[in-house]
């Protein structure tokens, strides 16, 4: 297999402001990114102000390229929590290795709020021909289950337009708020493949956990549960994708959890048959 026919992908909820010691966790976010060495992040919960966002900060220390879209989810407080979170905005977020060569945001079906999330939708100049990189985060409320399959039906829709067949596989990667079992994924899996069981990761692997501290334990169905993900098309009948050493990152770096998630990464490749 040609070398170049491969990327790290790693996707990570980074937890925008919440939290105790946002600027404190900064570093160790960029610090686990460095120590994964991959070629393209997708991250949730990513904040942008009027001057600069977390995408780019990273992108400038990596060296590498940069995309943000919002609004995301979850929605802003209504009140501020603290003086550092006013007038700050939370979306989705990309790093790339190769230049971005296009990026759409695309609003998600939202019936129950008065925002509606967008996908960030983009193109990578990968050496072995342009990646389809589609990054979200989708609805998490029980109550809202129509805008959770909706929306899980748009990515679904994103990820298998033809415009988007190509060299390389289409990857979608996010917080995707749900388990792998969940029906709200059922659209999304009816057509892409999850990369964690595909590359033998472990079927116990969990990314948002009980035991951190600032856990959401009132949203029963996502504790301890893995609800972030990286998906994967073919790019063309008979191209073959293959994913090796799928991995959680994000441990404690001197005793603070970068964020309230654990990120997951994987190798992916392709191959075309001829």
């Amino acid at each position: 297999m040609d070398d170049r026919h491969v990327a790290r992908v790693m996707t990570w909820n980074v937890w925008w402001r919440f939290g105790p010691r946002w600027q404190d966790r900064q570093a160790g976010l960029l610090q686990t990114i460095r120590d994964v060495d991959p070629d393209v992040v997708a991250l949730q919960e990513s904040w942008a102000t009027a001057s600069s966002t977390q995408a780019g900060e990273f992108a400038r220390a990596l060296g590498f390229h940069h995309a943000f879209a919002a609004p995301s989810l979850p929605p802003l407080p209504d009140v501020p929590e603290h003086p550092d979170q006013a007038e700050v905005d939370l979306g989705v977020g990309l790093l790339s290795r190769w230049p971005i060569t296009s990026t759409r945001p695309v609003p998600l079906p939202a019936r129950h709020r008065p925002e509606a999330p967008v996908a960030l939708v983009a193109t990578l100049a990968h050496p072995a021909g342009p990646l389809p990189v589609i990054v979200t985060c989708l609805e998490w409320e029980p109550a809202y289950n129509d805008d959770r399959i909706a929306q899980a039906r748009a990515v679904a829709d994103l990820a298998t337009d033809p415009q988007r067949d190509g060299a390389a596989p289409v990857l979608v990667m996010g917080d995707l708020n749900a388990a792998p079992d969940s029906p709200v994924l059922r659209p999304l899996f009816d057509v892409l493949t999850d990369a964690w069981p595909a590359g033998g990761g472990d079927p116990k692997a969990v990314t948002l956990r009980s035991d951190h501290p600032f856990a959401p334990l009132e949203v029963e169905e996502l504790i301890d549960q893995r609800i972030d993900h990286v998906l994967f098309r073919p790019g063309q009948p008979g191209h073959r994708v293959t994913v090796a050493a799928p991995r959680l990152a994000g441990e404690p770096i001197d005793g603070l959890d970068p964020s309230d998630h654990l990120a997951v990464v994987c190798d992916v490749a392709w191959t075309q048959r001829g």
